[in-house]
């Protein structure tokens, strides 16, 4: 099974055993910093997981902390040396987003509210290569065609047989409403989004201009959630065009659970939500017979 260990999880975990450690061992950071010879903030990272941490470090950091079962020791530098494996999206170069991509593996579920496009992991080919092509106008065919290779390889978490995605997903009726690709384009688009929402494990509610003002108008969001919530805390993720932003304090991800619940409250249910994607699908197939 080891192809199927996510290192920047792993990370995650083994940084948050780590910080327990520490915490039991009655120091801070400065002064494991101090002891290490390195800078505070190194620590900090390497116990959000924001760093990969060597074998080495590991028992270096055992032996200040008091650490002295063989097992537990030989257990965090096996970890350590997993979270320096790529993970199966490092086939495929240098790609944005990898951090979330490693996220998204590992997540049991997503809580997400999109009023922009159809996310990723419920879009059809040729909605995801006009979304691609069309928001990043610089990239080469090439490079197009390597993140839809990637996007659609990551549509496998929601497939899984064994530990299927639980995705719950609140849309902006603009999302339905704005035409990428060509109505062609949407319709198919829209049809896979009403196939998949009656899947037990995918939940699609949408948000109609009649609600009006609403909490989702500061933008699209994301809540990431875990198996082993004490070893890997529930994240927030904001996508943003140049750098990404991860939230992981209790209180942040607090903020955004109570804002998704609310999105859920004011959106159709999912029943309601199906027609009135049926509704807006049928508008697509007459522009299509009547270019």
């Amino acid at each position: 099974m080891a192809a199927k260990i996510n290192p920047t999880v792993r990370r995650r975990r083994l940084g948050a055993e780590l910080r327990r450690l520490r915490q039991a061992s009655g120091l801070k950071s400065t002064e494991v910093a101090e002891r290490l010879m390195v800078s505070q903030p190194k620590i900090s990272h390497l116990e959000n997981g924001r760093r990969t941490i060597s074998p080495r470090d590991v028992r270096d950091l055992c032996t200040i902390y008091g650490v002295t079962d063989p097992q537990v020791i030989d257990s965090l530098m096996q970890m350590a040396k997993e979270s320096g494996q790529p993970g199966w999206w490092h086939a495929y170069g240098d790609i944005p987003q990898s951090v979330y991509i490693a996220l998204e593996t590992d997540a049991t579920s997503l809580h997400t509210y999109e009023s922009m496009a159809i996310p990723a992991l419920l879009q059809t080919p040729a909605y995801a290569d006009a979304v691609i092509g069309e928001t990043i106008p610089q990239l080469t065919a090439e490079e197009v065609g390597t993140r839809l290779k990637v996007r659609l390889r990551r549509q496998h978490r929601i497939y899984d047989p064994a530990h299927p995605l639980r995705l719950w997903v609140v849309l902006d009726e603009s999302v339905l409403r704005r035409v990428v690709g060509s109505p062609d384009v949407m319709r198919e688009q829209l049809e896979h989004l009403n196939a998949l929402g009656a899947e037990p494990h995918i939940t699609v509610q949408v948000l109609p201009y009649t609600v009006g003002a609403h909490p989702g108008l500061s933008g699209q969001f994301s809540i990431l959630r875990f198996a082993d919530s004490s070893a890997a805390a529930p994240v927030v993720y904001l996508e943003r065009y140049t750098s990404d932003l991860y939230l992981d304090k209790p209180s942040d991800v607090q903020h955004y659970s109570v804002l998704h619940d609310h999105l859920q409250a004011q959106a159709l249910s999912p029943d309601s939500s199906r027609d009135f994607i049926t509704d807006v699908t049928k508008t697509y197939i007459d522009a299509a017979s009547h270019p």
